[in-house]
């Protein structure tokens, strides 16, 4: 079984510029490599490489599953799981470590940000996070690793300590190569439209969360910034918040922006705001509905167990070859 293989982190609320920007292009992939089985797993052993609260941690990691399942993510090819209740994981990410030099982890951008900023606390997971990464794809052989530009320099560490592992030992991790999804549409903030959407923005104004009512929706669209001018037209630098508008009815409608353009060229900039409005709630209220129904469900919970006991099979597997490989233990009869 070929496997592609794929971490998120449980950090809060997912707002519409998330499921924009990358879930919908995850569900597209998963349709599009549907020879391929799926290990998607929330990442909550990579959350704890900074201080997390106890109880918020454990209920975002549940809402993460349940959101992306909402979206419309497949069963029939998807190993959904909770990255710490697969101990091979921690177990990997040590081993990796005796394959891993200082001076590559010391050249991560992540770790050189923090250490740059002289912030307090840098803990030793944050350097040597990584490596855990690394045994998160080469514990199930993966071909394939979905990457943004932010995750390339780490998934070429991954390839560099496979390829020293292999050189030792043979042939005994597959290399994996990167899967750059389409990029999806960068969505900027209601209030601020020239910074990106954030869920750790102080205005919740700035935002359409996943899980907003339909009258929040339509009083965020009403009051986003817009500009004086009546002509309607896409212009990143002159009309920033209008055009971030028309990208959120393009990316929602699946036309492009010129479509938009001649779409509500002779409306007004309310009439527009309303239409928008009525299209996000359309894509969003399915959404919002089949959450509800996992969140608390027991369908949900063996959803994850389903995921856990098929990750937990193959990487068991992979870690105790790769305990012979090293010497480790004892030699089993």
């Amino acid at each position: 079984m070929k496997h592609i293989v794929s971490g998120i982190q449980p950090t809060g609320s997912i707002n519409i510029g998330t499921y924009l920007g990358s879930i919908r292009n995850f569900v597209r992939l998963q349709r599009e490599y549907d020879e391929h089985h799926f290990m998607l797993f929330i990442a909550d052993l990579h959350a704890i490489t900074i201080p997390r609260d106890r109880l918020e941690l454990r209920k975002t990691i549940k809402e993460l599953a349940a959101m992306y399942l909402a979206c419309g993510l497949r069963q029939e090819n998807l190993s959904l799981f909770i990255q710490s209740e697969v101990p091979a994981h921690s177990h990997m990410s040590y081993l990796l470590q005796c394959f891993t030099y200082m001076g590559e982890l010391e050249r991560m951008t992540q770790f050189k940000d923090k250490a740059q900023k002289h912030e307090k606390g840098v803990t030793a997971s944050l350097f040597t996070y990584p490596a855990l990464m690394a045994g998160d794809i080469l514990l199930y052989d993966a071909e394939y690793v979905p990457v943004g530009e932010d995750q390339k320099q780490h998934l070429e560490l991954t390839r560099d300590i496979a390829i020293r592992v292999n050189n030792r030992f043979g042939e005994f991790f597959t290399v994996p190569k990167p899967l750059i999804p389409k990029v999806g549409a960068r969505i900027m903030s209601l209030t601020e439209p020239t910074a990106k959407m954030s869920k750790s923005d102080a205005n919740v104004k700035s935002r359409i969360n996943m899980l907003d009512t339909d009258d929040i929706i339509r009083k965020r669209i009403r009051s986003a910034v817009t500009d004086s001018e009546a002509s309607f037209y896409y212009d990143k630098t002159n009309k920033p918040g209008l055009s971030n508008l028309i990208t959120i009815y393009s990316a929602l409608a699946d036309i492009s922006i010129e479509a938009v353009e001649q779409k509500y060229k002779d409306v007004s900039y309310k009439d527009f705001k309303e239409a928008l409005a009525d299209l996000v709630i359309e894509n969003l209220r399915p959404i919002r509905q089949r959450y509800h129904e996992l969140i608390q469900s027991k369908e949900l919970d063996a959803i994850l167990d389903e995921g856990a006991a098929y990750a937990s099979k193959i990487s068991n597997k992979k870690a105790a070859k790769f305990n012979h490989k090293l010497g480790l233990g004892r030699k089993r009869k």
